[in-house]
């Protein structure tokens, strides 16, 4: 039996991308559910839902539902870019302690490997202006 790299039995094809930062969770989360935050991660235009169930849609036609937000740790959603004929789902999650803090991007139910390695650059450009927003802060 072969695998793909990627590819689980759960889930589909997902991915993860993941960065240890400099900042306490509190300053991480409060600029990631700010405006400016959501903008480069989730889409522009909209503020983030923070009920269950509730729906959101961006400036450029990326469309979705909360399925669960904890504040200060996670949300998780669906997503779905306006070209794309499918959901997938979102986690962005918090870790750690003290002055450090891990933020992940998971993203499950992708197309398949193609779209994989789209959103693995896609969510590696999110960090890298979130770190980026971040130290101008």
């Amino acid at each position: 039996m072969t695998s793909s790299v990627g590819k689980t039995a759960d889930v589909g094809w997902n991915i993860g991308v993941s960065r240890t930062l400099p900042y306490p969770a509190e300053t991480v989360w409060d600029f990631l559910v700010s405006r400016e935050g959501v903008a480069i991660w989730l889409g522009p235009g909209v503020e983030l839902p923070r009920e269950k169930g509730a729906e959101y849609e961006t400036a450029n036609g990326t469309v979705g539902e909360i399925r669960g937000y904890a504040e200060g740790d996670r949300v998780r959603l669906t997503w779905r870019p306006s070209d794309w004929d499918h959901d997938s789902t979102v986690q962005v999650r918090l870790s750690g302690s003290g002055a450090k803090t891990t933020l992940r991007f998971h993203q499950e139910w992708l197309s398949g490997a193609e779209e994989r390695e789209e959103q693995r650059a896609y969510w590696q450009d999110v960090t890298e202006r979130v770190v980026a927003a971040l130290a101008e802060r």
